[in-house]
């Protein structure tokens, strides 16, 4: 998810050279903690107040968006890039996940009055750099209705890939729980078989973040897994509730019916929350399945790969089973 609003070139003085950048770019410290998460607060509630009239939909506390600096740092110490200006005054930071395949850019935020300085392009170019150095080609998962984000990643070689239905369920409705039988809680033992899976179903590898989640049975993580009667993984659904944060993904299944067994598992995990999810468009029986159930659309998310630089492999940088069903989060954006 990026609330990113720039996509500038530098200035040019009269002198005909490119003036000095009045930003620096860094690492997140850890005494920037707090001023990240107000950063990202702010910036959404300033997107979708300006372009969605949805000002309200954040809230008005940044506190609860201590979740991400904090959780990042814990699962990848050292990767998040900051922009601070001449006064030390954090502008942006963008959190990006080297993992066994890819590189996975994540929340890229920027301070409202900072926008058309080039600082989120300046990060996201940066994160980039790193990813072309390790030799791992990039991903991650925007708001379609975003189109300052959207270009700012197309004009840095991204390409839109699967496009995501955020839905909802009303207040005091949930989808009918349907064959329990084949949901359990997910084991440290899972693990690895989790992530063969969505080896197998999407070309990509994440194993560092389900054992992360599974480590910890008090970090506010839980882990749903479907079976086939004859004890085979057909999918899982992370879901996570700390503080004021309640949201259900990564997942990935192999088919509609056990991701709607996993998503239907996890809502009446905590049947007092409303969480976003995010379904693929291309799983129309599924999405029929949710709406006849109640469920209504939030928002549009595109997933998006750039492919290495001179790589023949374009944009197709995975290959996506047809069975897949591909279930990603805002946290971690690590897929």
């Amino acid at each position: 998810m990026s609330t990113a609003s720039d996509f500038s070139s530098p200035s040019v003085p009269a002198s005909g050279l490119p003036a000095a950048p009045a930003f620096t770019l860094g690492r997140l410290r850890l005494d920037q903690h707090e001023e990240a998460a107000a950063v990202i607060h702010r910036s959404l509630v300033e997107y979708y107040g300006r372009n969605l009239n949805q000002s309200g939909r954040f809230g008005d506390d940044w506190r609860p968006f201590m979740i991400m600096p904090e959780l990042y740092e814990a699962l990848d110490p050292g990767c998040a890039i900051t922009a601070c200006g001449v006064d030390d005054r954090l502008l942006g930071v963008c959190f990006y996940h080297p993992r066994e395949t890819h590189v996975s850019l994540g929340i890229v935020a920027t301070d409202p009055l900072s926008g058309g300085r080039g600082v989120a392009r300046a990060m996201v170019a940066e994160a980039l750099r790193l990813a072309d150095g390790g030799g791992l080609p990039a991903r991650l998962v925007s708001s379609a209705l975003n189109l300052d984000s959207f270009s700012l990643y197309t004009r840095l070689g991204f390409v839109p890939g699967q496009v995501f239905q955020d839905m909802q369920f009303p207040p005091d409705r949930l989808p009918p729980l349907s064959d329990s039988s084949s949901v359990r809680p997910a084991t440290s033992a899972d693990v690895t078989a989790m992530a063969d899976l969505e080896f197998s179903l999407t070309g990509i590898r994440r194993e560092k973040d389900y054992a992360f989640f599974l480590r910890d049975p008090e970090n506010g993580w839980n882990t749903l897994v479907s079976e086939s009667p004859e004890g085979a993984l057909r999918g899982f659904l992370c879901g996570v509730r700390s503080g004021g944060t309640r949201m259900i993904g990564p997942g990935v299944t192999a088919g509609g019916e056990a991701a709607w067994n996993l998503i239907t598992a996890q809502l009446h995990l905590h049947p007092d929350t409303r969480p976003v999810f995010l379904v693929p468009v291309k799983c129309a029986d599924l999405v029929a399945r949710l709406y006849a159930a109640g469920a209504r659309n939030v928002e549009l998310h595109l997933a998006q790969t750039r492919a290495l630089p001179n790589s023949s492999s374009g944009a197709a940088a995975f290959p996506l089973s047809p069975d897949a069903v591909v279930i990603p989060t805002f946290l971690p954006e690590s897929g």
